[in-house]
């Protein structure tokens, strides 16, 4: 069996259910762990038991240590410090052979044994962030992405796992300090430091802002198919990270941050369907308790959905800072990677 832990609160509740949901259609034999980073998110499972699911609340997970350090840290320095924790707690409470932790803003679009299977006979799997280059931030973020990291029940396993937990302890937090950033920057240092550490290599198993363009997708039955455009090599879409997908008032989503060109191709290969499971899955809980911001909405957002007068506002912007752009240079990649879409959209 596959067990799997996550870890988020009820502005995260939509991608969490759709998260868990991608599991039960793609995995074949698996255990889903959600630790509740507030009473409404652990009440709401609580309340609406599913198959192959157990939450934990923030009251049985956290220990000593944990509430001691909780104070000097921000909430999401907080859920970075408790990302190693979460393996560990579930790995000792339930006697788990193996766990794996997932970000909550991902989706299954194929069975995860193919990764968790490439492992071998090794005890930890780590995941590149396989950055385009433009995009690189290796030297700051980490060449190795927080978002799919398995752990076996070994001795090397617990020995890196344990290492780990510690190392967020002592320092976490969202600043680059001494080759350190947050929990994930640690990752660099295991394939030297530790033994039985692998670094996966299905292209599927990480696609996400940071490295789509390198490729091309293809749906054939149920199934993604991508192709490196580099290499022309295919593989089978795994999961999908939607890193930086946000929700704002007046039902409008953001689909990723505008500094990184997203193809028609991937809009419409792997968001589109996303949103409309959020939208469905917001529908859900909204019946079950209409006092959740089961999507997170932040506020009004920074820009409407693309119009005349969103271009105006881009353009305006652009003369304020700088004269230079009054024959708008800018123009066309801001309205190219203007991800603001109103939700009846993807209806």
């Amino acid at each position: 069996m596959l067990n799997f832990v996550t870890l988020f609160n009820s502005g995260y509740l939509t991608r969490g259910m759709v998260l868990y949901q991608s599991l039960l259609k793609q995995c074949a034999n698996f255990h889903l762990y959600i630790v509740a980073f507030d009473a409404a998110t652990f009440e709401y499972f609580k309340n609406n038991p599913k198959k192959n699911l157990s939450v934990i609340s923030l009251e049985q997970f956290e220990d000593t240590e944990l509430k001691r350090v909780k104070p000097t840290r921000s909430v999401a320095e907080y859920c970075w410090t408790c990302t190693a924790s979460t393996i560990l707690y579930c790995i000792t409470t339930f006697k788990l052979d193996n766990c794996t932790y997932i970000d909550a803003d991902m989706r299954f679009y194929s069975d995860p044994k193919v990764l968790v299977d490439e492992m071998g006979e090794n005890s930890v799997m780590i995941t590149d962030h396989l950055y385009t280059a433009k995009y690189d931030q290796s030297a700051t973020s980490g060449k190795y992405c927080v978002q799919f990291v398995t752990f076996k029940n070994t001795i090397d396993g617990m020995t890196v796992l344990n290492w780990w937990r510690n190392a967020c302890i002592d320092w976490c937090y969202n600043r680059v300090e001494d080759g350190k950033f947050g929990d994930q920057k640690y990752l660099d240092e295991w394939p030297k430091k530790f033994k039985g550490v692998h670094e996966l290599k299905h292209l599927g198993g990480g696609i996400a802002p940071w490295n789509a363009q390198q490729y091309r997708f293809t749906t054939k039955g149920d199934k993604i198919i991508g192709t490196d455009i580099a290499s022309n090599k295919s593989f089978e879409a795994v999961f999908f990270h939607y890193h930086s997908l946000k929700f704002f008032e007046n039902e409008i989503v953001h689909l990723a941050d505008a500094a990184y060109d997203l193809s028609e191709n991937v809009i419409d290969t792997f968001y589109k369907s996303y949103v409309k499971e959020i939208i469905s899955n917001y529908r859900t809980v909204q019946k079950s308790d209409p006092t959740i911001n089961a999507n997170g909405v932040f506020g009004p957002a920074k820009y409407l959905p693309m119009s005349f007068a969103t271009l105006k506002k881009y353009y305006l912007e652009n003369i304020r800072s700088s004269k230079r752009n009054m024959l708008g240079a800018n123009l066309s990649k801001q309205m190219k990677n203007h991800y603001y879409f109103y939700l009846n959209s993807f209806h």
